[in-house]
């Protein structure tokens, strides 16, 4: 498990754009899963919606690109910063709204890997329901 602190040292984002809480599994190059608490104090809800908190759907994909970030991450290497940008969406799917108290379970699985690239297949659940699903 890679815990939040350790989260902070390896991704290149900073607050209030860390989007994942932790790393629960990492089969390196082939599939991670990583788990977003979703709390009413999260800043996106100060303007997305007033009246009823749903996470953006923007966000939820760039939940998907951090936990696949990880799919490059290694124990056996010093890792300081692990640089990657999201350059493409090709398809994403929002099955069920997100809202404070809901815990997200992204499953990233590689679909094509470079060198220093991949395309993806994301899932985000909340218990046993998916919520979103997107290839990136």
């Amino acid at each position: 498990m890679i815990n939040f602190e350790e989260i902070k040292k390896i991704l290149p984002q900073k607050f209030p754009y860390y989007m994942v809480d932790c790393i629960i599994e990492i089969k390196e190059r082939e599939r991670v899963v990583g788990i977003k608490n979703i709390s009413g104090n999260d800043i996106c809800f100060l303007g997305h919606f007033p009246d009823k908190s749903i996470v953006p759907a923007t966000m939820i994909l760039e939940i998907m690109a951090q936990t696949a970030t990880f799919l490059f991450y290694s124990k056996r290497k010093t890792v300081k910063r692990l640089n990657f940008f999201l350059g493409a969406i090709k398809e994403a799917r929002f099955l069920k709204p997100v809202v404070p108290g809901d815990q997200l379970k992204i499953i990233v699985t590689a679909v094509r890997l470079t060198k220093d690239n991949a395309y993806v297949h994301s899932v985000a659940m909340v218990e046993e329901e998916i919520a979103s699903e997107s290839d990136m």
